[in-house]
């Protein structure tokens, strides 16, 4: 994961001092990533072991608290849309968008490794988007969304969706100043992710099941998934739906509409 990693974080390191050798690892995108790792010279006496996962995630809830702070000054609901790509995101954005349209203030950040075609897709809602391009990085921190939030947020903005990068392991890890997480699922991807990625969709206030019209066609079973969910987060919110049908969409925007009056 990105926070047990935090290369960034280390060369930029006053405390990382010393020899520096070339180091190859592979983040959780599959990537390798070759760059230098410092090292402290143990001969000098004054060897120490940084708590680097620690540092890099301080620094980055001290940053999503400014920005959680931001938007509660605006009263302003953020929810931070996680899940693998391909879920629906996207598409499930463009369908909320069109029916809470003259009924709730949205805005959207999007969040990819390269190209903005989410946020060309989105902006034909009509709503204010901003694309963040995080190029080898796997999901979005607290640093980015607070550069665009001026730009993104408008007067009347009531409610602001942070769709992550596809990811169900490094974006669960950080808080980016959201009022809480929304972890999307959909019947493609199997029953059993829940208890396979059980962090998401623990810290996940909701989650939503998406593509629920695919059913009839693949070897997928509701109860079980839904089993799933409730042994990794008993009690969790569920919504099932299908943006392509319009089935579960109304229950999912009313839920929508609820938090922000």
């Amino acid at each position: 994961m990105c926070k047990e990693c935090g290369c960034e974080t280390a060369l930029n390191s006053a405390a990382a001092r010393g020899h520096r050798h070339p180091h190859v690892h592979a983040h959780a995108d599959g990537v390798m990533h070759a760059h230098e790792h410092s090292h402290e010279d143990a001969s000098a006496g004054n060897h120490r072991t940084i708590p680097l996962e620690e540092r890099v995630l301080a620094h980055n809830d001290r940053l999503a608290a400014q920005n959680r702070a931001w938007l509660a000054e605006r009263r302003i609901v953020a929810l931070n849309l996680i899940s693998s790509p391909g879920t629906g995101k996207t598409f499930l954005l463009e369908r909320t968008l069109e029916r809470l349209r003259d009924r709730v203030g949205c805005a959207v950040i999007a969040g990819d490794q390269h190209t903005d075609n989410d946020k060309v897709r989105l902006a034909r809602t009509g709503v204010p988007v901003e694309q963040i391009e995080t190029l080898s990085s796997c999901h979005l921190d607290a640093e980015k969304v607070a550069a665009v939030l001026p730009r993104v947020v408008k007067e009347n903005t009531r409610l602001l969706f942070i769709e992550n990068v596809g990811n169900l392991v490094c974006p669960a890890a950080f808080d980016l100043g959201e009022t809480f997480k929304v972890a999307l699922l959909s019947t493609t991807e199997g029953e059993d992710k829940p208890v396979k990625y059980p962090v998401l969709f623990t810290a996940a206030q909701v989650v939503v099941l998406t593509k629920l019209d695919l059913v009839p066609h693949l070897d997928w079973d509701l109860v079980r998934c839904r089993q799933f969910i409730q042994r990794v987060h008993p009690g969790v919110f569920v919504f099932e739906l299908s943006a392509k049908s319009g089935a579960g969409m109304d229950a999912w925007c009313q839920y929508l509409e609820r938090l922000v009056v």
